[in-house]
Parts: C-alpha cells; structure tokens; sequence
C-alpha cells in the first residue's frame, strides 16, 4: 500500500521523537554504561539500583549532578557493586585513589564496620568538599583519612615501610590514567594475598576496541593508550586473578594470588 505524504510526515516526526527521548533519557550522574540499550541500563537502575541506594547516596548523587565534571563520578550501579563488593570481601582496611565528591568514598564508607579505614588521596579538596557534609550526616566521615594531593609520593612513602605491605583489603583507582601502571606497581606490595584492587574505566568509554583514526574526544584519545596498556599489563601479571566487567565504563577487579 502506498505511503501518503501525511504519513511519512509523521513516521518522520516519530523517529525523531524517538531519538530525541532517547538522547534525553540518560541525564544520570556519571552515566557510563556500556549496554546496547538505554533502556535495559533504565531497567537496571529502577529495578536494583535506585529502590536500594541508601538516601545519603543518593543526595551526594543528586548534589554531584549540578557539578560540571559530573561525568567524572561513578554510576550508581557501580557504587553498589563497590558497596557489595566490599561487604563480600570482609574488607575493613581500604584505599581510594581519585574521590572526586565522593559518591564511590561513602559507597565504601557504609559497607565498611564501624573501625573500617579508608585512605583517601585526590588533588582536589574542594570538589571532596562538596560532598563531605553529606557523608558527615551519614556519620561515617571518622573513618576517612583524607589526603589532598598527588597520591604517588604517599603510595612511595607507605611502600618504603614494609610493615605496610599486605595491610590492605580492598583498594579503588579511579584517577589519572597516565598513572594507572605506577599505582598497580606500589598498590601489589601494599593488598594483602586475597585482598582485591578495583581499577575503573577499563574499558574506556568504549574506545579500546577502537580503531587508532576514529573520532574521539581530546581526553578519550589522550588516556586510550594509557588504558590498553594497563589492561595488557593486567593480563599478564601472575600475581592477581583478573575478571573485567562491563559495569560503569568498565572496572578491572584484581584478586592478588601471590
């Protein structure tokens, strides 16, 4: 049957309404995911992740999504994976590296005991600062060591006392990628045999499958090296087991072995 003009009007109009709903439908803090469907991801946050995000992360959530970096916080789906991760291990001696304002910190910081410990090391006190009154209210601040700058010379400084080797139980890298081998290579002596390091955006907003002369952004095309490096390092290191997982933009979970 033949199409009138009217017709493929609005067939027109739909499709682009439909693309236009779809451009929309992810305004989420830190909205990474990998999925083929926007809508599955949807899914995913109302049915799991939203009906069990405790209030306090969920007003950090919304406070981090007037910030302009906000593409820099981790998802909500991966803040209860962190969250359940850390509950799994029995983990009560952690680190962070890279706290932003703090979405994945209080994650940690409420699955840990209540003598739990959390290293923290960003350069950026003022963005911690945003959130640290919700985390306060949440009353888990007192297990926070927050350090403000580059976190290598406090990573050298903790290697270079043996007794610090094998203390730690659950560590998280979400920071500069350029630095991510340096941090894996001080982070192994310091998790205990069993313990696990959590690196994220292994996958890179998608661009380590990539080919070298697509699009990308400046900051994507910069770090992409970075990354596939670290994921072949990864790969090869016999001292951890490796399990990659589409969650967020990718996070690499590490259990040291030896």
């Amino acid at each position: 049957m033949a199409t009138t003009t009217t017709e493929a009007t609005k067939t027109s109009t739909n499709g682009e309404d439909q693309k236009q709903s779809q451009n929309l439908r992810h305004q989420e803090v830190g909205h990474k995911s990998l999925l083929q469907s926007d809508d599955l991801y949807q899914y995913i946050l109302e049915t799991s992740v939203y009906p069990r995000e405790p209030e306090s992360m969920k007003e950090l959530r919304e406070v981090t999504a007037k910030h302009p970096w906000n593409i820099m916080t981790t998802s909500a789906d991966e803040g209860q994976f962190l969250n359940m991760l850390i509950k799994l291990v029995n983990a009560k001696n952690t680190m962070e590296i890279g706290v932003y304002t703090g979405y994945s910190l209080l994650a940690t910081a409420l699955a840990l005991p209540e003598d739990g410990k959390i290293l923290a090391m960003d350069v950026n006190r003022e963005n911690y600062e945003l959130g640290l009154p919700i985390i306060e209210k949440a009353g888990v601040a007192h297990k926070i060591d927050f350090r403000e700058g580059p976190a290598l010379p406090v990573l050298d400084e903790i290697v270079a006392d043996e007794k610090n080797h094998g203390t730690y139980d659950f560590i998280f890298v979400d920071a500069d990628k350029d630095n991510y081998i340096n941090y894996h290579k001080r982070l192994i002596d310091l998790v205990k045999v069993g313990g696990v390091i959590g690196y994220d955006n292994t996958l890179w907003n998608g661009s380590v499958v990539a080919p070298a002369d697509a699009p990308m952004r400046k900051y994507v095309r910069y770090y992409r090296d970075f990354v596939l490096e670290l994921n072949k390092a990864l790969a090869a290191d016999p001292r951890i087991e490796i399990c990659m997982l589409p969650v967020g933009d990718g996070i690499t979970i590490c259990r040291r072995i030896s």
